[in-house]
């Protein structure tokens, strides 16, 4: 795999993501949802101001230590697939790395961006594109759009169990983006297949450094 692959597999997944963000910002209102597959997986629009699957980090500051974060990762992470395209790692981990990488670019766009392109999304009004009175925040305040959800089932926990004994519970209840699903992905994936993925062409076949091949004795 070279790695303008890599840089491919980057730009079709931050089209997907984006194409998908900018079609429900203009055309949803905020916690707006429909059924794609019953009541099993939905559209349903949310912003969220931290991290992935609506997770929040340190109120204001946080958020710009997060863009910030995501803003040298992604840099970071180009430079650092490249080299290992040259070692020749394997491709299963490269792809690994591209998702993880796409993903974070992005959320990445959607927090330095999105608070200057667009206008506010309430519950009752749908956001315009470049809005003449300018956006609803200002550079690195733009929150993240997710909008996919999958309420796979619903229930109430057993009266037995403890701490949460006759609750209501939804699974799975994290609303998320295809940026997430990308890193998500991404880190399972290494995750599951690490023996295979994180060496280099060659490494099962290098001798332990000090070991000498054995000298045959025998005489002719």
């Amino acid at each position: 795999m070279k790695y303008r692959h890599i840089v491919w597999i980057v730009i079709g997944i931050l089209f997907i993501d984006q194409v998908l963000k900018f079609w429900i910002k203009t055309n949803m209102a905020l916690n707006e949802s429909f059924p794609i597959f019953g009541s099993w997986f939905q559209i349903h629009f949310i912003e969220n101001e931290g991290m992935a699957y609506g997770l929040k980090f340190g109120g204001e500051f946080g958020k710009i230590a997060l863009t910030m974060f995501r803003l040298i990762a992604v840099i970071v992470g180009f430079f650092y697939m490249k080299r290992l395209v040259r070692e020749k790692y394997h491709n299963g981990l490269l792809v690994c790395g591209a998702l993880i990488l796409a993903g974070a670019a992005g959320n990445l766009i959607d927090s330095m961006f999105y608070g200057l392109i667009f206008s506010d999304s309430t519950d009752m009004t749908v956001a315009q594109f470049l809005p003449e009175g300018g956006g609803y925040g200002t550079f690195l305040h733009g929150n993240v759009v997710d909008m996919l959800y999958f309420p796979l089932f619903s229930g109430n926990f057993p009266e037995w169990m403890p701490f949460w004994g006759g609750e209501h519970f939804i699974f799975f209840r994290p609303i998320f983006n295809i940026a997430d699903a990308a890193i998500s992905v991404g880190v399972i994936a290494i995750l599951i297949f690490q023996k295979r993925f994180l060496h280099k062409p060659g490494d099962e076949n290098q001798k332990p450094v000090g070991t000498q091949p054995a000298l045959d004795d025998t005489v002719a």
